[in-house]
């Protein structure tokens, strides 16, 4: 019975939307043919104006040059060389400037004795022209405006047409002929078939050239006759369009039908007559257009019924859907309450259990944040233990000086000798800063360090390191080659913290060189990419594959009993990663262990982080 019902709807919503689409498609039909009827119109006023402009443009100009004394000489003396080189030069300068295809002037028996085109191999002079309309009307004296096809040129042209008269007797006539081509090509960006038809009902402009000398209607005997004798068009081009025409039912518009060669193609054709010319403006575009318009906007309106149906079907459907579930929501309700109840209380002790959890969790993490910084501190303060007989060596030294100078001093002051025991005290006073540079740089090391990240020079980087580790340096007789640092490099990272890792490495690189009797630790770096490498290698006996998997882990060492906790690269690992580079080890060709600490370029120095 649902599926009847069903099929039941959709047949008359199928029905609804066959409806819909009869009724509309002849009103959205029309309102598209009445949207082309305004384009064209549209288009039909420019094309007219455009062509009214051309003709009043040159009609005045044959006046004028009929007027000029020198065509008037011309006429009265044909035989004049001088005159008719004068005049043909006038005509050609004449064309240029206005972009006329000819200019020329004729005697009384037609004949041309002056051109524009007198260098052309075409020109007009010594062509008869009597057999054109225009002449035989201005040689009556009246202006004349012909479109013909050119005898000599076999090009189209419009021809404007004036007598030239001496008192009230033409003695010739001027003639101009404007070429049509460029009227033509502006039409073709206008998307509409236009032509202009003479009142034979010949076309002689077209946008299409294939419609060149078509007749829109049969032609004649005394038609053809006339225009074979003016030579108006080519006889053997004239042909019948086959050019019906139909009511459309827009007003100012019809349904013009035009044979093609597999059938036929119907426009919507839109004509202006031309008073003045005697032509005919035809406008058209393909119905189709308007077809293809309304077939477009209907699919659409189908589709978006057909939406909106399936919209409010999927609507019908959910809410018959949610009332059944209402209703077996209804039943499960009652059994949930009773389960709700029972998993109150489960929830309850999991939710105390939870929050103490996690409290325990952030504990913890407090905790580790506070061991790993520890960490830090406690391998720092390891390095500085390792250093301490070293640095007590160091320290002695200018402490037995200063008790030296200190002792001359007393003895020049009781001699009254001011200026040595000056002397001896200004050594005392140096002997204290070496002493205070070097209680500085271990302060700074040994404290804890900021967490900022900035822009810090390697130079500065290594300068602290050698003043902290130098005594170790000189008292194990290891030599620190550092020449191929660039000190200018600026890298983002903590002063202090970055000293630390290169002090671990360092150290690293001297006791895996215990046993060589001049052990050299070479510092360098390279620039890759956006990253800069700076390298510790050392000339030991390089890593084992064991080594290299454990090397980063805590605790892990390969020293003996007492010398080092493990803590070091480990504590190296997490301060390269805290400034966003890497760290790594591997053994290099020449022998010995290379460690690498990649660090993001800086491009300007700032204050180092500590």
């Amino acid at each position: 019975m649902r599926t009847f019902s069903n099929s039941a709807s959709w047949i008359i919503v199928a029905g609804v939307i066959l409806a819909a689409f009869w009724f509309g498609y002849g009103a959205t039909e029309r309102y598209y043919l009445q949207q082309l009827a305004a384009q064209n119109q549209s288009t039909l006023r420019l094309v007219a104006s455009g062509l009214q402009g051309s003709l009043l443009r040159y009609e005045p100009l044959t006046s004028l040059l009929a007027d000029k004394v020198d065509v008037k000489l011309l006429l009265s003396n044909p035989q004049n060389e001088a005159q008719v080189n004068r005049v043909n030069q006038q005509f050609r300068s004449i064309a240029q400037d206005i972009d006329a295809s000819d200019i020329y002037v004729m005697d009384l028996a037609g004949m041309t004795v002056a051109a524009s085109n007198y260098r052309d191999k075409t020109s007009f002079i010594g062509r008869n022209f009597n057999f054109r309309p225009y002449f035989r009307e201005a040689i009556q004296g009246t202006s004349a405006r012909y479109f013909a096809l050119g005898t000599t040129s076999l090009k189209r042209g419009y021809y404007f047409a004036s007598p030239v008269q001496n008192g009230t007797r033409a003695i010739g006539v001027v003639a101009i002929k404007i070429g049509v081509e460029e009227i033509e090509a502006d039409w073709q960006g206008s998307g509409a078939d236009i032509f202009v038809a003479d009142p034979d009902g010949i076309i002689f402009m077209a946008s299409r050239e294939e419609w060149l000398f078509k007749s829109l209607n049969p032609l004649s005997s005394q038609a053809l006759a006339r225009i074979k004798a003016s030579k108006r068009y080519p006889i053997d081009r004239l042909s019948d369009l086959q050019f019906d025409v139909a009511a459309s039912g827009v007003a100012d518009a019809t349904f013009a039908t035009v044979a093609v060669e597999n059938g036929s193609e119907v426009y919507l054709a839109n004509q202006r007559f031309m008073p003045d010319a005697g032509w005919t403006l035809h406008v058209m575009l393909p119905r189709t257009l308007a077809d293809n318009r309304t077939l477009t906007a209907l699919a659409v309106a189908t589709l978006v019924l057909l939406l909106l149906l399936l919209i409010l079907t999927f609507i019908l459907q959910r809410r018959a859907r949610l009332v059944r579930d209402i209703a077996a929501g209804a039943r499960a309700q009652e059994q949930l309450e009773l389960r709700v109840a029972e998993r109150t209380n489960d929830l309850n002790i999991a939710n105390e259990n939870l929050t103490k959890e996690v409290s325990e969790r952030r504990l913890a993490e407090q905790q580790l944040l506070s061991t790993q910084n520890e960490l830090i501190q406690a391998g720092k303060l390891a390095v500085l233990g390792q250093m301490s007989a070293a640095l007590s060596h160091e320290l002695n030294q200018p402490l037995t000086a200063i008790k030296s100078y200190a002792e001359n001093a007393r003895t020049y002051l009781k001699r009254n000798k001011i200026e040595q025991a000056s002397q001896n005290i200004g050594h005392i006073s140096e002997m204290a800063d070496r002493m205070a540079e070097l209680g500085s740089h271990l302060r700074n090391f040994a404290r804890k360090p900021k967490q900022a990240i900035e822009a810090v020079g390697l130079g500065t980087v290594l300068e602290g390191v050698k003043n902290i580790i130098g005594p170790r340096l000189k008292s194990e007789n290891t030599t620190l080659d550092h020449s191929n640092l660039d000190d200018r490099l600026v890298v983002s990272a903590g002063r202090y913290r970055l000293q630390q890792v290169l002090l671990n490495l360092i150290n690293n690189a001297v006791d895996a060189m215990s046993e060589l009797e001049k052990p050299v630790v070479t510092v360098f770096s390279e620039i890759r990419g956006d990253e800069v490498a700076l390298c510790v290698r050392d000339q030991g006996p390089g890593l084992n594959d064991k080594v290299s998997k454990q090397l980063f882990d805590p605790f892990f060492t390969t020293k003996g009993v007492n010398q080092g906790l493990g803590l070091g690269l480990s504590i190296s690992y997490n301060i390269v990663q805290d400034f966003g580079g890497a760290i790594t080890a591997e053994n290099h060709p020449e022998g010995g262990a290379v460690f690498t600490v990649l660090l993001k370029l800086v491009d300007q120095v700032e204050d180092a982080a500590e």
